[in-house]
C-alpha cells in the first residue's frame, strides 16, 4: 500500500475529517499535501472556514509526521499537543494544505526519545496556499508522538 494510499485510509476513518472532504494529493519522502473543496469548506462570507483551515494544516503535519514514523517502521501514536495558527488572507478557492516532512535532526531526536523513553515530541510547520501558490494561513504546532506496542 502507498504511503499516500495509507494515509487517506486513516482520515477517512475519522468522520468529521470526512465531512471536510480531504483528499491526499501527496504523500511521499518530502512531505503531505491535503486538498479540500471550497464548497464543504465555506464560510457565510464565501471564503474558507477558519475551522477547516485549521483542521487541515493540523492534519497535513500529523500525516507528515505519521507517515515519516511508518516508513522508519516506528510505530506510534501521534498527537496534536498545541499550536498557533496566523491567517494572513481570506482563502476563496478549494484548499491546499502543504507540510513538509520533519526536519531529519528533529526527527532523530524525536526517534531517540521514543526508542529512550517510549515518547517524544517534536514541532512542525504547515501552511494553506491559494492558486498562486502564496501562505495564506500558516500552522506552527507541537506534535507529541507515543510508542506503542
Amino acid at each position: 500500500m502507498s504511503d499516500a494510499t495509507r494515509l487517506q485510509a486513516l482520515l477517512d476513518a475519522m468522520p468529521p475529517v470526512r465531512a471536510l472532504g480531504v483528499r491526499v494529493a501527496r504523500c511521499d519522502v518530502d512531505g503531505v499535501v491535503l486538498e479540500a473543496p471550497l464548497a464543504l469548506n465555506v464560510n457565510d462570507k464565501a471564503c474558507a472556514f477558519g475551522g477547516s483551515l485549521a483542521s487541515l494544516l493540523t492534519l497535513a503535519a500529523w500525516g507528515a509526521l505519521e507517515s515519516a514514523l511508518q516508513r522508519r517502521g516506528v510505530r506510534a501514536e501521534v498527537f496534536v499537543a498545541d499550536s498557533r495558527l496566523d491567517y494572513t488572507a481570506p482563502l476563496y478557492g478549494d484548499l491546499r494544505a502543504e507540510a513538509d516532512a520533519p526536519d531529519a535532526a528533529a526527527l532523530g531526536a524525536l526517534l531517540h526519545k521514543l526508542a529512550g523513553r517510549g515518547r517524544g515530541g517534536i514541532v512542525l510547520e504547515a501552511r494553506v496556499v491559494d492558486a498562486e501558490g502564496r501562505a495564506v494561513t500558516t500552522l506552527r504546532g507541537r506534535y507529541a508522538a507515543v510508542a506503542t506496542r
